[in-house]
């Protein structure tokens, strides 16, 4: 019943919202006789912010249509690799003319991006994507809303996450480097713990950053609240059936909405002064400010829903039984045991200041993932970065990126499958940790 209520509010809001825009454009436009009037700026600024506080914010696109590749600028096309029903795996085509520029690109790593689905659209993820494409060809998984898989496909479990990851991996092949951020760290290490178990061959590398691999460390709110509560309680409290005018009617999810509501209710007065400064911008006439806020908060708004067996799985299995770092995980049967991948490099990543995923928790894959040997076992800590921070902005493209870079062009080679001595590589990646991370 929540979320016919919800639809309905929406419904309600919407024709004041446009209201709202065109009011605000009323009171600004240059040609407009009310622009001329005293406080007409201060107006269509409340009525601006009223429109983007009453909108419904849809899923933005990636909206990269090029990136630079050395000294030439390249045309980016997006192209879907595999169509899942409750995933698109997406490749970041890269075109040019220039045949010194196509022949650096054919001989760069290959690196499948795993974004989570844990409500934000993967798009969250361009800023990750438009650093790599410079260095790499890139694809990632593009998760569906769940409201818009109809109930014939299925139910979609963790478990059926892993396999989806697995699959991914054997599409691109050996070669692949493989890069998760926040929740996907926990099944992709899984998945490839289950391919090393079987003797499958594992991608050339994983970097993993700020994800909850052992929650029990350094834990934060979110943590506390997924394990404070009990399975039962969420199983109640935040799971509803889809309503009937979306193609996935009566799939039982938790709702974007809902999680919206607990994002903003983590950092209230964050918003509220972010909202009252972009006022301020209008009233101003800062359009750069302005805009930035609206691009971030056109991204942060935009949530979709998750698979109710999905999020239920993971609350049961990451939050509460720990069952990943306790060796008690099975995924369709088999025991997920990380101490069998050999021959994958490892590298984790953390934030300083990361409210999300707490410190430590993320290093602990090193632990898990005994059969790798400690010249192939990398950590590194961005000092001053949040969660966004390790894969967004400033801090990710300054600090963050180069060691990711560095990382896989170390091991993308036939010979990283073996051990090789690289001592003296250890020893500038701790120094870039301290020198780089301030």
């Amino acid at each position: 019943m929540l979320y016919q209520l919800y639809e309905a509010q929406r419904a309600l809001m919407a024709p004041f919202s446009e209201f709202a825009s065109a009011t605000a454009k009323l009171y600004d436009h240059p040609l407009s006789p009310f622009a001329q009037m005293p406080g007409a700026q201060r107006l269509s600024a409340g009525f601006d912010l009223l429109h983007r506080l009453a909108k419904e914010y849809e899923k933005p696109p990636f909206n990269i249509s090029s990136v630079r590749v050395g000294s030439v600028d390249v045309a980016v096309q997006e192209r879907v690799a595999l169509a899942k029903p409750f995933c698109r795996l997406l490749r970041f085509k890269r075109f040019t003319d220039n045949e010194a520029a196509l022949t650096q690109m054919k001989a760069q790593p290959k690196v499948l991006v795993v974004a989570p689905l844990s409500g934000h659209h993967s798009t969250l993820l361009r800023d990750t994507i438009k650093s790599l494409l410079q260095d790499h060809k890139v694809y990632i998984t593009d998760w569906t809303d769940a409201r818009m898989v109809p109930l014939t496909d299925g139910p979609f479990h963790l478990d059926d996450y892993v396999e989806y990851v697995q699959e991914f991996i054997r599409l691109l092949g050996p070669d692949v480097h493989v890069i998760s951020v926040c929740q996907p760290t926990v099944p992709v290490l899984a998945a490839v713990s289950l391919m090393a178990s079987r003797g499958e061959t594992t991608p050339l590398t994983m970097t993993m950053m700020g994800g909850p691999i052992d929650a029990r460390k350094s834990p934060t709110a979110v943590n506390n609240l997924a394990m404070n509560k009990s399975y039962s309680w969420f199983e109640n409290n935040v799971i509803f059936r889809v309503p009937g005018n979306f193609p996935g009617a009566g799939r039982a999810v938790y709702p974007g909405f809902l999680q919206h509501t607990g994002f903003v209710a983590m950092n209230p007065d964050r918003h509220l002064t972010s909202h009252y400064d972009y006022f301020q911008d209008l009233i101003k006439g800062d359009d750069g400010s302005a805009e930035s806020h609206r691009q971030f908060y056109d991204e942060y708004n935009a949530v979709l829903d998750m698979p109710a067996e999905y999020y239920l799985d993971t609350i049961k299995t990451v939050f509460q039984d720990f069952a990943l770092v306790n060796g008690t995980w099975h995924v369709n049967g088999e025991l997920v045991k990380p101490q069998d991948i050999s021959s994958t490099a490892l590298l984790t990543i953390e934030g300083e200041l990361d409210d999300i995923s707490g410190a430590g928790q993320t290093h602990a894959a090193h632990g898990l993932c005994s059969g790798i040997d400690p010249q192939r076992s990398f950590r590194y800590d961005a000092q001053g970065a949040g969660h966004y921070g390790i894969f967004s902005g400033r801090r990710w493209r300054d600090l963050v990126y180069p060691e990711v870079r560095r990382f896989i062009a170390r091991f993308d080679s036939a010979q990283a499958q073996q051990p090789q001595p690289v001592a003296k590589g250890r020893a500038r990646l701790a120094s870039v940790k301290t020198a780089r991370g301030r």
